[in-house]
């Protein structure tokens, strides 16, 4: 009796405590893990330039895209294979294999003696990034106060942008000077800061813990955060015995043609993030911008994104994710297709910030729209899925514009994101209008 008060009273207390309060340790230490993951996929955009002119490296523009390519394909293998076996080893060792894969791979491009040893550096890189980002998002979603998950999203997402301008900021501090291999170098960092970190202070998901046999586990951790106690359809759905039959139910009623849409949604948000990411600076230097501002931008749009994600989150937890997501894929377009006006210098500055606000946001709604979408047992297979086919387009995105700016057709660069800005406004509207047609059929069905 005396147990069952304090575990009841502990749950009280958590959730009086006070909303993020209660799991700043989830949010602070994914939010760590993300800023890393955005420093180390932005490093490569940031120091692009001085390696095309290191001419003992063997750079060209078009193997510049195809390795961008192979990070990103590596994010798709690292991404599917830690969303099957999260279950079995849990998902702080998985981040923690993450951060030390991904450090590696930084190292490795540091020493790299030529470009097949860079790209082999850069794919290494790519399995750990696939699998840290869905299980932070995971992590954060399943720890964060009810009603704020947009937020909470958000909140985790203005890191990888933090990332991105530290990278940046290491790009045009140190690769002038040292030459672009320290930076690279610095990129090794999260295997010492991180990983002691999320070993020591972040608690396991009470989800996995269950998916794993360990109920008082479980329902301790869910207890200490004031967290609902997690229950055993859901961990059957996410298991390794019904995963099979929990990717089938993505496609069941209510969910038929959500589930798709949402793919094709995520796959033209990853293909922008991951191609505005890698080819920014080079597409603006291209465009006649000097080295030292095509880097700038690069900057000034991650800056751009991280008051995106605070303000999308906010809004997102009123008006919905999929509405927010579908009206800044919109503007995103618009950008991009300015951008490629030749407007005066600071006038770009400010279209590249603003264009950041929209154009990261868009694809971080995409999963807070399947959040709110699939329901509490699909969950965490719907949200893995949306974010491993979405892998496909970080994959397209970097080949896409590097094959573009190999043939000096930049300016098609342009066109190709607004065209992808588009597709991704119309399709996440679509599948909140497809999920909404679909709940209300079980309705309907019953009346009659």
């Amino acid at each position: 009796m005396a147990s069952s008060q304090l575990k009841t009273g502990s749950r009280a207390d958590a959730t009086a405590a006070g909303g993020f309060r209660a799991v700043a340790p989830v949010l602070a230490l994914c939010w760590l893990s993300v800023f890393f993951d955005g420093m180390d996929v932005n490093i490569y955009g940031a120091v692009m330039p001085y390696m095309l002119k290191d001419h003992g490296l063997g750079l060209t523009t078009g193997v510049a895209g195809t390795i961008g390519s192979w990070t990103t394909f590596g994010m798709l293998i690292g991404a599917l294979v830690a969303g099957s076996v999260t279950d079995w080893l849990g998902r702080r060792p998985l981040l923690t294999v993450s951060v030390l894969l991904f450090s590696a791979g930084s190292a490795v491009c540091a020493l790299a003696n030529g470009v097949t040893m860079f790209g082999a550096g850069r794919f290494l890189a790519g399995l750990g990034l696939g699998g840290l980002m869905p299980l932070c998002l995971a992590m954060v979603m399943e720890f964060a106060p009810k009603g704020k998950v947009a937020l909470a999203t958000g909140v985790l997402m203005t890191s990888y942008h933090s990332g991105g301008m530290a990278a940046t900021g290491l790009g045009l501090s140190i690769a002038p000077s040292h030459g672009w291999r320290w930076v690279f170098a610095a990129g090794a960092a999260p295997a010492l800061v991180a990983v002691p970190l999320l070993l020591r202070f972040l608690p396991e998901s009470p989800a996995a813990l269950l998916a794993g046999g360990r109920r008082a586990a479980a329902d301790a951790v869910a207890d200490r955060y004031g967290l609902a106690r997690p229950v055993a359809p859901e961990a059957r759905a996410t298991g390794a015995r019904g995963r099979w039959e929990s990717i089938l139910a993505l496609f069941g009623p209510g969910f038929r043609w959500a589930t798709p849409l949402l793919w094709a949604a995520s796959f033209c948000g990853l293909l922008l993030v991951y191609g505005v990411s890698t080819w920014l600076p080079q597409l603006m230097r291209a465009s006649g911008y000097g080295l030292t501002d095509s880097v700038t931008f690069l900057l000034v749009v991650n800056a751009g994104g991280i008051v995106g994600m605070l303000f999308a989150g906010r809004i997102a937890d009123r008006f919905g994710p999929a509405r927010i997501s579908g009206l800044f894929f919109a503007f995103t377009a618009v950008g991009v297709l300015l951008l490629n006006s030749h407007l005066p210098l600071a006038a770009t500055y400010v279209m590249v910030g603003v264009t950041g606000v929209w154009l990261f946001s868009a694809q971080t709604m995409v999963y807070a729209a399947a959040n709110a979408i699939y329901s509490s047992d699909k969950r965490a297979t719907g949200l893995g899925w949306v974010t491993g086919v979405g892998r496909f387009g970080a994959v397209v995105g970097p080949s896409l514009a590097g094959s573009l700016v190999a043939g000096g057709r930049q300016d098609l660069g342009f066109t190709a994101f607004a065209v992808a800005g588009v597709l991704g406004a119309v399709l996440v509207t679509l599948a909140q209008f497809a999920a909404r047609i679909g709940a209300r059929r079980p309705v309907v069905a019953a009346a009659v």
